[in-house]
């Protein structure tokens, strides 16, 4: 698999897009050009997500250096060139289960006009299937109560507590 130089990870990973059936939109791979197809408006409908495209190309060009690692999808509508939904897994190296992988899904996002479409749960089967095709033994994420259902019927089940400690910024 060869990843393109503009593209976060290869699209091989990815489940065909025919099979969502979505006309004028498309799932892939987070591209260097995203941040002009309103990658950074729509993260921050999730939570505080303002970079400037400097900062956004720093992060990216990080990510694709550890190629095993990040991988953010994105459904982007085709006919407007904008990104209206994303999420990304994390993949963890771990000892435990013989040296197995465990991948963490983060930052599920959907424009808020696209809500209602099914698109959250097709982002989800896309990092389900990544998750697969990289041999990871088991899935996780965090979530607000209010979304535990959403989750479920993604075939999560609740299990054990989410802590959370926020660290001060490092001024660097």
């Amino acid at each position: 698999m060869t990843i393109p130089p503009t593209t976060l990870f290869p699209s091989e990973l990815l489940i065909d897009n025919q099979y969502f059936n979505n006309e004028g939109i498309q799932f892939r791979p987070l591209q260097l050009t995203d941040y002009d197809k309103g990658f950074s408006e729509l993260l921050q409908q999730l939570t505080e997500a303002k970079f400037d495209r400097a900062k956004f190309v720093e992060r990216f060009l990080q990510m694709k250096k550890e190629n095993d690692t990040y991988f953010i999808v994105v459904a982007e509508d085709v006919n407007k060139k904008r990104i209206i939904a994303t999420g990304s897994v994390v993949i963890e190296k771990k000892f435990i289960r013989g040296c197995a992988l465990c991948g963490h899904i983060e930052d599920i996002v959907v424009d808020q006009t696209y809500r209602g479409k099914n698109l959250g749960l097709k982002i989800i089967d896309q990092l389900k299937h990544i998750g697969s095709q990289l041999g990871c033994y088991k899935l996780i994420l965090d979530c607000e109560d209010k979304n535990q259902k959403f989750y479920e019927k993604c075939g999560f089940e609740r299990k054990q507590v989410m802590m959370a400690l926020y660290l001060p910024r490092a001024k660097l």
